[in-house]
């Protein structure tokens, strides 16, 4: 008997702009949607890139507030919020990373302001409308449609000064949204092409960022493949890779993208094990055996950040690390069995390679 492909899809409104100088792109965004009274967010360390922006936009920026932190705190957020209300904004733009893009989200949730997002690195938020809070030592998700950005600014001249660390951990966060796409279990055909066609502009395109920073058409091409695995992350459910990631980084404090970069091998090695069917065609764009392998090298060869170690994560935590992330059930194609999990987070501790054939205790 033929079988009928059965699945469910659904598709927000996505509006971005990719390539056109960002000045000009807000103000046109801002014209569009009638809008004359934006504040500028930023985190303190970009505080000079946001007001040189805002003066190049001109008069319709009336705020800057670089005061945006990573994993969004709670507190960060309604201490901005008496100053949004107070420059009677009519709009928010959010300059930077995910950590911008969150608290342009959370300002947006309180007030109903309309929000563009210019992304400086690959996190793929800008195109969701998921948010990500920390408040008294958790992390939490939540998810609205009214949470997406209304229009998206992708600039690659902006990115030309995004160190090479950096630039290379937020696009492997971007991938694992990738990864994880191929085996959640609300995918569909067009997810799944989405997820593998992120994978491919991103693993093609990074190698050539660094052998020039400046490579502007590379940029963009990474600029791309993050957009469409932002895409697969706001349609479907993430796993056991993200809830150990918002785990590490909600209550030990781990930085975002970073922990992405250590953990994606391990959590794609551990799930490979009950689907290596699905996750079969990341493995062949990163020409490996498995994917879990494929990651690993593919992290090493761009130098990127190998052991939780290294990014201040005390072995003495790990343990706690494991309860914590099998505390609340979450979609994940293998179960939440604590021993291996507790085997995955020593090895990804340690910097040692996944291991072949996933987890056990």
């Amino acid at each position: 008997m033929t079988q009928i492909p059965t699945f469910a899809l659904r598709l927000s409104a996505i509006r971005a702009r990719f390539g056109e100088p960002c000045a000009p792109a807000v103000a046109a965004a801002l014209q569009s949607l009638s809008l004359s009274r934006a504040v500028l967010l930023a985190t303190p360390g970009h505080a000079a890139q946001a007001q040189a922006l805002a003066t190049e936009i001109g008069p319709a920026v009336v705020a800057v507030l670089p005061m945006a932190q990573m994993h969004t705190p709670v507190e960060v957020t309604l201490q901005a919020l008496p100053q949004v209300l107070g420059a009677q904004a009519d709009a928010l733009i959010s300059l930077g990373g995910g950590s911008v893009t969150g608290l342009g989200k959370a300002l947006a949730l309180h007030t109903g302001l309309p929000h563009i997002a210019v992304p400086t690195t690959h996190a793929g938020s800008e195109v969701t409308g998921i948010l990500g809070q920390t408040e008294a030592g958790r992390k939490t998700t939540q998810s609205d449609p009214h949470l997406q950005p209304q229009v998206v600014i992708y600039d690659p001249r902006l990115i030309t000064s995004l160190p090479a660390a950096l630039t290379v951990t937020s696009a492997l966060n971007a991938l694992a949204h990738a990864a994880e796409a191929l085996y959640a279990p609300d995918r569909n055909p067009l997810t799944s092409t989405l997820a593998l066609q992120g994978a491919q502009w991103l693993i093609a395109g990074l190698p050539k960022v660094l052998e020039n920073l400046h490579d502007l058409e590379a940029r963009a091409n990474c600029q791309y493949g993050g957009f469409l695995c932002g895409l697969v992350l706001g349609q479907v459910g993430m796993g056991l890779h993200h809830k150990l990631c918002h785990t590490l980084g909600g209550s030990f404090g781990l930085p975002h993208s970073q922990t992405h970069a250590v953990l994606l091998a391990h959590t794609v090695a551990y799930n490979e094990a009950a689907v290596p069917d699905l996750l079969a065609p990341l493995a062949a764009v990163l020409r490996a055996k498995t994917a879990g392998q494929g990651l690993f090298a593919f992290a090493q060869a761009l130098n990127a950040p190998q052991s939780l170690r290294a990014l201040g994560l005390r072995e003495a935590d790990l343990d706690r690390a494991a309860d914590l992330a099998t505390q609340s059930p979450y979609p994940n194609p293998r179960p939440l069995e604590k021993p291996a999990l507790r085997a995955l987070l020593q090895a990804a501790w340690a910097g040692h390679p996944p291991h072949i054939r996933g987890y056990h205790g």
